[in-house]
């Protein structure tokens, strides 16, 4: 029947000439992602260079205020206590980016606040040895050294995990296929941060999205230029355009008569950040007070750690790719981690009521630059020091509206992910002859966690299972412990034992957390040590990079400055 299509097709004279043959071979498999402008060791320009950390610094703004913002006042703070905690918060931040750039996996990731470590908080919050103290300033500092005993004991899991080499042994056995959910629902799976904080504030999000998407994507076709300048700097120019439209909108006297919700969300000056800061000042560790210990709050921070862990592994696999560096050793994710822990540590030693882990918004803004260099992040790692030393001069910059940083957040979180959903319901059939899950999905737009499957053979149905069931049980199984929380104001783990509850709900409300454990899990048990299993998985690709030595980029990427390697070699 082929071969009589085609003759009938050449008969015809009208017909589409025949595919050439490269054009019939699939896409060849890539170590590193091309088309990346600037990669991990090669920095641009000094002043674009100035210009891009600028950017990154304004991106990871977002995290640092909006979880204080929702803590400090369940505290017992107010604007003051909010200002010094966003500057501490800020000020860490900048502390451990240089730290993880130089000593850590040395990839340009930025780290910054966790929204894994707010649930944790909030228990310590709750409990009921703050509930006599009437002092609303008292109030404030006895919890929040409470916060600094659990973090200073919760840094120790991963500190010891890292350094030890113990989650080298781990992620030894991963591979693409059990790597793709997890960094996938890294990103994808904070949806909820980001078009219902537009819709706070549609007349602003709206636009700040459209803008974002219009010079990213769109301008640059339109306006050719010799150097990427509209694209590369999409978020200054969007954000400085929706700014000061939010700003007309304020002076305007557009929201004198809205409720307090809406102005709360879309005035410029409600944060009361610029008038409660101090011109300079320096967080110190221990400014709050000696640290107080719990063991339930430790146990439950801990718990909210070892997910953290799980997360910033994905999201620091993101990170390579789009720094156009190899996949990262095991060893070296191991020596990440283990910096992760002592960045933990120094949130708890300074006060910043909120653990560390690897900002995904900035691993996204690496994609949309395609900037991927060392020295940016560096860069930006200096701005957040100098802003939050300079209390007034952050301040301004730290009120920028949050539905302005949703928007940025909608596509960032997508880079990062694998698929956008456009439709939440799915429609699914399940055989349960061939143990397989097949989905209907309204596929918007891939990232780099979908990339990671070009290692593996998507005709298998050992491969199909894996990745739709581990996926679709990563984002099922949350929205579970997500809705019944919602509805009851407790988990489905509630017992006496409040730091029980959270070591239980915590990981189980993690997206990341749950598709990186199911693949994890199910792609090492099922029949991995048939060598046509092998290949399916993509695991022949990676062995290269099992070991620091086994591959020569590897020291080009990730050893440490110094010559330090000879102390402290990698394997």
């Amino acid at each position: 029947m082929a071969g009589g299509g085609g003759g009938g097709g050449g008969g015809g004279g009208g017909a589409a000439p025949a595919p050439k043959q490269d054009e019939l071979q699939p896409h060849p498999v890539k170590d590193q992602l091309p088309n990346i402008s600037y990669c991990i060791t090669s920095p641009p320009p000094w002043p674009e260079a100035i210009l891009l950390g600028f950017q990154h610094y304004l991106v990871m703004l977002g995290t640092t205020v909006i979880i204080p913002t929702v803590l400090v006042p369940q505290m017992g703070g107010g604007n003051d206590e909010k200002a010094r905690v966003i500057q501490t918060l800020l000020f860490v931040a900048g502390l451990n980016t240089l730290l993880q750039t130089l000593f850590g996996t040395r990839l340009p990731a930025v780290i910054g606040g966790s929204y894994t470590f707010v649930v944790p908080t909030i228990s310590i919050i709750l409990a009921g040895r703050y509930n006599d103290i009437v002092d609303p300033h008292e109030k404030f500092k006895r919890i929040m050294r409470g916060t600094q005993g659990a973090l200073i004991v919760a840094s120790t899991l991963q500190i010891i995990i890292g350094f030890s080499g113990l989650w080298r042994n781990v992620t030894r056995y991963l591979s693409p296929l059990s790597a793709a959910p997890l960094v996938a629902l890294a990103g994808f799976g904070l949806y909820e941060f980001g078009f219902p904080g537009v819709a706070k504030c549609i007349e602003i999000g709206l636009p700040q999205l459209i803008f974002l998407i219009v010079f990213s994507q769109y301008i640059p076709h339109v306006i050719r230029s010799e150097k990427p300048v509209f694209d590369r700097f999409a978020v200054i120019f969007s954000v400085a355009i929706v700014w000061l439209y939010a700003y007309l909108l304020t002076v305007g006297g557009a929201y004198k008569n809205a409720a307090p919700k809406t102005q709360s969300h879309c005035r410029v000056d409600r944060s009361g950040l610029v008038s409660a800061a101090p011109w300079i000042r320096i967080p110190y560790p221990f400014q709050w007070g000696a640290p107080t210990f719990d063991a339930g709050e430790a146990f439950a921070m801990m718990a909210a750690s070892f997910v953290a862990l799980v997360e910033s592994t994905g999201a620091f696999i993101a990170v390579s790719r789009y720094a156009s560096a190899t996949q990262v050793p095991p060893s070296i994710l191991s020596r990440g981690i283990g910096w992760q822990g002592v960045g933990i540590l120094l949130d708890g030693l300074f006060g910043t009521a909120n653990g560390s882990s690897v900002s995904v918004e900035n691993a996204g803004l690496l994609a949309l630059t395609r900037v991927g260099s060392r020295r940016v992040v560096q860069i930006s790692a200096g701005f957040m020091i100098f802003f939050s030393i300079l209390g007034k001069f952050g301040a301004i910059f730290a009120s920028i509206p949050a539905p302005i940083v949703a928007a940025l957040y909608c596509l960032f979180f997508a880079y990062v992910g694998t698929f956008y959903f456009t439709k939440i319901h799915m429609l699914f059939l399940i055989n349960l002859e061939l143990q397989f899950m097949e989905f209907y999905w309204d596929v918007r737009t891939g990232a780099v966690g979908l990339s990671y499957l070009q290692f593996c053979n998507l005709n298998s149905f050992r491969t199909k299972f894996i990745l739709g069931f581990s996926i679709f049980m990563g984002l099922s199984v949350p929205q579970y412990f997500n809705e019944y929380t919602s509805v009851a104001g407790y988990g489905p783990v509630h017992t006496h034992a409040r730091w029980f509850n959270d070591i239980i709900n915590v990981p189980f409300s993690s997206e990341a957390f749950v598709a990186g454990v199911v693949a994890y899990v199910l792609d090492n048990t099922l029949h991995r040590h048939d060598n046509a299993i092998r290949k399916d998985r993509g695991r022949h690709f990676w062995d290269k990079f099992r070991a620091f030595k086994t591959d020569p980029r590897s020291d080009e990427f990730y050893s440490l400055p110094f010559k330090l390697n000879k102390f402290f070699p990698s394997v």
